[in-house]
């Protein structure tokens, strides 16, 4: 049966009219050059991260209220809170470690996103729908007077994020920061949640609207780049703001016109290859750890693929996983993942995912290979996709390729850290157009677990129904056609190909 609470709140998440939501001009045929022109592929991505960082060039402005924000609370003896909801808040848990290892070591910074530390692994479902949720996990993490919440949403609009920064006007003196991706008039104009935190004079809000997305809706990639670039600059520079400009330019610069990324094309097209195959592909991450992790997992839910497997169940294998050769048990992986150990949450029911138990199931240890090769059909591969860092060079190896990137000498740990999400954002989203994972610059396996996503699935499909047969159906037909389907799917069914198979018979 179709979801009855999506039909009934569906104006509510509505969002097809966000720049983050549209098609870029620029990639409309992304997944025909990812098959036929990869070289090509590659630089239109590139230039797409390009026009985007060339948008935040010009809000660098905003970021100093954020700066001597850090500043006071740092002085006063208090705590950072980094929030976000998905790949936002994968990016508020990697800060943190970059904290830790040297952007701010002598503060207490603590990243959190919506379900916990298990959701950097698998999201957890509607979780992010839920406001109450944001409010809760803030009060359990100890927030209180004198502490600092930064929250950041690609989209400006999440219920989870929004939950917790209104939640933080309450709880300390200190006003909240809240980033987003944007244009103020079009989230004041369709989404009330958004308006409200926008017209709440107790936060303070920074818009870093940059435009649509390279694959749309996906704000894995340019979206969150900004924001975690936005932020990560503003802790590095909190006590000479003046400062951050010139350092950003300076990353910016060969990020994105210096640095040659054609060297991809190959590991794009090897690893394709790879699970064409029915192979499977093991990440060692070097000292990316925390980076590795996020683009691996993020490929789950933006392209319905199986998410990373516990042990001791039955779970369908993922076809990439991620292996510290440095840890000997799955605590000692958790640990040098995150420099610190894991924030379950154990909240009742949800603890089953959510909770400690969960987490110590997954296994990124030495080990995983020998798990991995258990569980694996028989006669399947196991490749190494070893990421490093010796001497200022960043190197690659997989299979027969091997490429090193020698790195400028004043590049510290956030800039390398923003530009392998660079590359390894068009690296994983080429090879998942090799797979057919999207047609166009469109999502046709979007996991539909939450109304956003839900509605990001019916727009596909009637876009590509508009494209290709002509046919412009009514938003609420094609909804129900899909939550009839999503009810029908295996886990890895592209849900928009389904729909729109049902709605042309």
């Amino acid at each position: 049966m179709p979801d009855p609470d999506f039909l009934s709140l569906s104006h509510q998440f509505q969002l097809g009219i966000l720049d983050t939501e549209q098609p870029h001009p620029l990639t409309t045929n992304l997944s025909h050059l990812a098959n036929h022109d990869l070289p090509a592929a590659i630089a239109v991505l590139k230039e797409v991260d390009h026009l985007a960082l060339s948008l935040l060039s010009t809000k660098l402005d905003a970021l100093p209220p954020l700066a001597a924000a850090i500043t006071r609370t740092i002085d006063r003896g208090g705590r950072l809170f980094l929030c976000g909801c998905g790949a936002t808040g994968r990016l508020s848990i990697s800060l943190e470690i970059l904290a830790r290892t040297g952007l701010l070591p002598d503060a207490a910074v603590l990243g959190f996103m919506a379900g916990g530390d298990a959701a950097l692994i698998r999201s957890i479902e509607r979780f992010e729908d839920r406001p109450a949720f944001g409010k809760r996990q803030l009060e359990d993490l100890g927030f209180r007077d004198g502490d600092l919440l930064i929250s950041s949403t690609e989209g400006g609009e999440t219920p989870f994020v929004i939950g917790a920064t209104e939640a933080a006007t309450t709880l300390s003196t200190e006003p909240p920061f809240f980033l987003y991706c944007n244009p103020d008039d079009l989230l004041i104009q369709h989404v009330e949640r958004s308006r409200r935190v926008l017209e709440n004079p107790a936060i303070r809000k920074i818009n870093l609207a940059v435009g649509p997305m390279a694959l749309s809706g996906s704000t894995r990639m340019q979206a969150s780049t900004v924001l975690m670039a936005a932020i990560g600059f503003a802790m590095k520079h909190h006590r000479a703001p003046a400062a951050l400009p010139a350092d950003f330019e300076r990353w910016r610069h060969f990020a994105v016109e210096e640095c040659d990324w054609s060297f991809l094309a190959p590991f794009i097209t090897a690893e394709a290859d790879t699970y064409r195959a029915g192979d499977f592909v093991l990440y060692e991450p070097g000292p990316f750890g925390i980076t590795v992790l996020t683009d691996t997992t993020e490929r789950s839910p933006t392209f319905t693929l199986s998410p990373f497997e516990r042990c001791g169940e039955q779970d369908q294998p993922s076809l990439c996983y991620l292996r510290i050769p440095e840890a000997h048990t799955p605590a000692e992986a958790w640990q040098r993942l995150l420099h610190r150990s894991p924030r379950p949450l154990e909240w009742g029911e949800l603890s089953a995912v959510t909770g400690a138990a969960a987490m110590a199931r997954f296994d990124f240890s030495a080990d995983v290979l020998t798990h991995r090769q258990r569980r694996t059909p028989a006669g399947a591969q196991h490749h190494l996709f070893r990421i490093s860092l010796d001497d200022n060079t960043l190197t690659w190896t997989f299979r027969h390729h091997a490429h090193h990137l020698p790195l400028p000498t004043w590049m510290d740990e956030l800039g390398r850290h923003l530009l392998l999400k660079l590359l390894l954002n068009t690296h994983s989203t080429l090879i998942m157009g090799r797979l057919g994972r999207y047609e166009d610059n469109l999502m046709t396996h979007v996991a539909a677990n939450n109304f956003k996503l839900i509605d990001r699935a019916i727009r596909y499909t009637r876009l590509l129904l508009e494209r290709h047969h002509h046919l412009d159906l009514p938003y609420d037909q094609v909804a129900r056609v899909l939550l009839q389907q999503r009810s029908l799917l295996l886990p890895t069914d592209p849900i928009v190909l389904k729909t729109i198979e049902a709605l042309l018979k």
